[in-house]
C-alpha cells in the first residue's frame, strides 16, 4: 500500500485496524456464491476472483483456521476442539465459477468448504434454460456433473443439499406476488385457495428426497448438510431435513454460532464484490444490532374497496418509504376502521375473523422487496371483537369506571386457543420480520374480574378470588401486580414461540406506555414493566407521545424518558421511542414536522438510538418526508450498513 505523507497516519491505522484480534466465538461462517471476472450475476452477489483471493489471504495471515464439517460434528461430539478463529467457507447454488475459479484456490490454500447444490438446475439437459434470480439462463452457468464429481472425491468439498426446485418463488397470495416456495403457502387463483399444512409439508419432504437421492445416484454422496434456499426454513422442515440426515443447516441469520445448534448456522452473507475492508468490518461486529427507524403504519389506509385506488395507495406509500431511508415498518395486520383500538376483521386468512381484504403478505412483501425494509406484524394482543363478552376482561364492580379497549381475556381458556390460532393464521400466511405486540397488553388494577381469571389467581397464583379481597392486603396487591405482568409477557412469549413454528427467525418488540417507564408505581395500573418487558422481547417499543400525555414541556418531557431508559443497563440499544404525528388531545391536529425531526435530534444527543413515528399518513405526505429525513434517515447515521 503506498501512503502519501499526508495520508501516512491513516494508513497506519487502517493496517491496524485490519489486524486486531477479534472476538472470541466457537466459528464464523461465510456465504459466497459466483465467483468470476466479470461480474455479471443477476442476483447481485458474484465476487472476482481477485477480491476472493483478498479475502483467502487476509484468514491466512491473520491467524484464521478454515475448518470442514467434519471439525463442526467432531467438536460437537466433544471429540476435539475447534481452533481459535475458526471460519466454515460455504459457496451456493453450484456455479460452472466454482470448478474454474474457487476450486484451484481451496487446493492451494488448503481449504476446505460446503458446496450447495440445486438439483432442478443440474438435473436439466446441457443444452437447456433454467430459470434463476427470476430469468432464465443456461444450465452451463452451473456445474457439469462430471466437475462435481471430481471436487466431490477431492477430500476439500462438502456436498450440501440446496433442494431441488425450492430456491424459486410461488404465487403466495390473491395478487400474484412470487414469494420464498419453501416458506409460502401456494395460491391457488382458479381455487381461492391456500395449500393446506399438509399439503406443505408433503411438498417439502418431496423435495428434498429427491434433491439427495439425486446427489447420493450422481455423486455417490449421501448429503449431510442442508443450505436452506433465500436462508429461509421452518420447523417442520428442519425435523424433515434431519429425518433424511441432514442434521446441519446452513441459514442467513446473523449473531454467533454455537455448537450445540448445528442445525441452525448463522453464516454472514458476502455481498457482491464485498471489498476486504468491508469484510474485516463484518467479522469485528458480529453481533451488532443496527439502529432501527421506524415508520408505523396503518394499513386501513392503503385497503380500499376499489382495486385500482388500493394499488395507487400502496404505491404511495413504497414511494414514501424508500424517499425515507428507513429499515423497519410496523404494519397493521388487523382492521380497525372505527379507530376503537380492538380488531374487527384481519387482513390475513385466519379460522375466526372475517377478512376484510387478503393484503398484510401482498403489502409486507412488497415492502421487503422494494422498498428494502424489514416488517413488524402489528397485531393485538387480547383486543379481537369475537362478539362474545362472556370471554372478555371484566372490570372488578368495586372499581371506578374506566375507558379501556374491549380484550378478550388472557386468562380464559377458549379466548386463549382462538388469538393461538389467529396468530398462527398470520405466520402460516404472510412472510415477515417480526411481531409487533399491540399496547392492548395491560390489565388495570381492577382487571381481570371475570370466573375465568378469578380462578386463575386463587388455582395457580394462590391468591382470593375476589378483587377487594386482594385490594385490601398490600402483600397480595403486589403478588397479584407481578403476577399479571408476567402473566401478560408469558402470553406473547406463546403467541411468539407458536409463530416461530412457521417462521423461526422473527424479532419481537412490545408497545408499552409512557407512564410505566416513568412511574414503577404504574405497573399496578397497567401490569406493564419497562425491567420485564426488557428482558424478554428484542426490543421495546414505548409510546414516547408528550402530547398524548399532555406534557406541558414536551422536549423536557422526552429528556426525562430518555434518561429513565438509560438507567437499564444496554436499554437504549433495544428501545425504539415512537413520536406521535397527529395530536389526538386538540381535534386530531398533526404535529408540525419540523417539530417531529427537532425531537429525533434532540433523543439522538440524549444517546436513544431506534426512534420512530405513528401515524404515517403516506397520502398526504404528513409528516413531510423531506424534514423527517435529516432527522431518521439512515443515510445519514455513521454506521456502515
Amino acid at each position: 500500500m503506498r501512503c502519501r505523507p499526508i495520508a501516512l497516519t491513516i494508513c497506519l491505522v487502517l493496517l491496524g485496524l485490519l489486524s486486531l484480534p477479534l472476538p472470541c466465538r466457537a466459528f464464523t461462517a461465510l456465504c459466497y456464491h459466483e465467483v468470476a471476472d466479470s461480474i455479471s450475476d443477476p442476483a447481485g452477489n458474484a465476487i472476482s476472483a481477485d477480491r476472493l483471493i483478498q479475502h483467502f489471504s487476509w484468514l491466512r495471515a491473520n491467524g484464521y483456521r478454515v475448518i470442514s464439517v467434519d471439525d463442526l460434528l467432531a467438536a460437537q461430539r466433544g471429540e476435539r476442539q475447534l481452533p481459535d478463529r475458526a471460519v466454515l467457507l460455504t459457496f451456493d447454488d453450484g456455479y460452472a465459477s466454482f470448478y474454474s475459479r474457487v476450486y484451484p484456490l481451496l487446493k492451494a490454500f488448503g481449504y476446505p468448504a460446503v458446496l450447495a447444490l440445486v438439483g432442478s438446475w443440474l438435473d436439466a439437459p446441457a443444452d437447456a434454460e433454467v430459470v434463476y434470480a427470476d430469468r432464465p439462463v443456461p444450465r452451463g452457468h452451473f456445474m457439469s456433473w462430471e466437475q462435481l464429481r471430481e471436487v466431490a472425491d477431492s477430500g476439500l468439498v462438502e456436498i450440501a443439499s440446496h433442494s431441488y426446485a425450492l430456491h424459486q418463488g410461488i404465487v403466495a397470495n390473491p395478487q400474484g406476488n412470487l414469494e420464498p416456495a419453501l416458506t409460502s403457502r401456494h395460491y391457488d387463483p382458479a381455487s381461492g385457495r391456500y395449500e393446506d399444512d399438509t399439503t406443505q409439508i408433503k411438498r417439502i419432504r418431496n423435495d428434498l428426497t429427491r434433491n439427495r437421492d439425486l446427489l447420493e445416484l450422481r455423486l455417490g454422496v449421501r448429503p449431510r448438510v442442508m443450505v436452506w434456499p433465500f436462508g429461509r426454513y421452518n420447523q417442520p422442515a428442519v425435523a424433515i431435513a434431519k429425518d433424511l440426515g441432514m442434521p446441519v443447516a446452513l441459514t442467513l441469520e446473523s449473531g454467533p454460532n454455537r455448537l450445540d445448534r448445528l442445525d441452525h448456522i448463522h453464516r454472514v452473507l458476502v455481498p457482491g464484490n464485498q471489498k476486504l475492508e468491508d469484510l474485516v468490518w463484518e467479522l469485528y461486529n458480529p453481533d451488532r444490532i443496527d439502529p432501527r427507524r421506524v415508520a408505523h403504519v396503518d394499513l386501513d389506509y392503503v385497503y380500499s374497496d376499489d382495486p385500482a385506488q388500493q394499488q395507487l395507495n400502496l404505491d404511495r406509500l413504497l414511494d414514501r418509504i424508500k424517499d425515507l431511508h428507513i429499515n423497519t415498518v410496523f404494519l397493521q395486520a388487523f382492521a380497525d376502521p372505527d379507530g376503537n383500538g380492538t380488531a374487527d376483521a384481519l387482513y390475513f386468512p385466519n379460522r375466526h375473523l372475517p377478512v376484510r381484504a387478503d393484503l398484510f403478505n401482498r403489502v409486507a412483501w412488497q415492502l421487503k422487496t422494494r422498498a428494502g425494509v424489514n416488517v413488524y406484524a402489528w397485531l393485538p394482543v387480547l383486543g379481537f371483537n369475537l362478539g362474545d363478552t362472556s370471554m372478555t376482561v371484566q372490570q372488578a364492580e368495586s372499581g371506578p369506571a374506566q375507558e379501556s379497549y374491549r380484550r378478550l381475556s388472557p386468562f380464559h381458556p377458549r379466548a386463549r386457543q382462538i388469538i393461538l390460532e389467529i396468530y398462527e393464521d398470520l405466520a402460516r400466511y404472510a412472510e415477515f420480520e417480526g411481531l409487533l405486540f399491540h399496547d392492548d397488553a395491560y390489565l388495570t388494577d381492577f382487571e381481570d374480574a371475570g370466573p375465568a381469571a378469578l380462578a386463575w389467581y386463587h388455582e395457580k397464583w394462590h391468591l382470593p378470588g375476589d378483587i377487594a379481597a386482594i385490594h385490601g392486603d398490600p402483600d397480595m396487591m403486589l403478588r397479584w401486580t407481578k403476577a399479571k405482568t408476567r402473566a401478560l409477557t408469558n402470553w406473547t412469549d406463546a403467541l411468539a414461540n407458536l409463530v416461530r413454528t412457521w417462521r423461526p427467525t422473527i424479532k419481537t418488540a412490545r408497545n408499552i406506555s409512557a407512564e410505566s417507564v416513568l412511574n414503577p408505581a404504574s405497573e399496578a395500573w397497567h401490569a406493564q414493566s419497562l425491567a420485564e418487558t426488557l428482558q424478554r422481547y428484542d426490543y421495546v417499543a414505548i409510546m414516547a407521545m408528550p402530547y398524548l400525555e399532555q406534557a406541558s414541556d414536551p422536549d423536557s418531557w422526552l429528556q426525562e424518558l430518555v434518561a429513565v431508559v438509560k438507567r437499564h443497563p444496554e436499554a437504549l440499544s433495544r428501545t425504539i421511542f415512537e413520536l406521535q404525528t397527529v395530536d389526538w388531545q386538540r381535534d386530531n391536529n398533526p404535529v408540525p414536522a419540523k417539530t417531529i425531526a427537532r425531537q429525533m435530534l434532540l433523543m439522538q444527543r440524549l444517546g436513544a438510538v431506534n426512534f420512530g413515528y405513528y401515524p404515517d399518513n403516506f397520502v398526504g405526505n404528513r409528516p413531510n418526508a423531506n424534514e423527517l429525513h435529516r432527522a431518521m434517515s439512515l443515510q445519514t447515521y455513521p454506521y456502515r450498513p
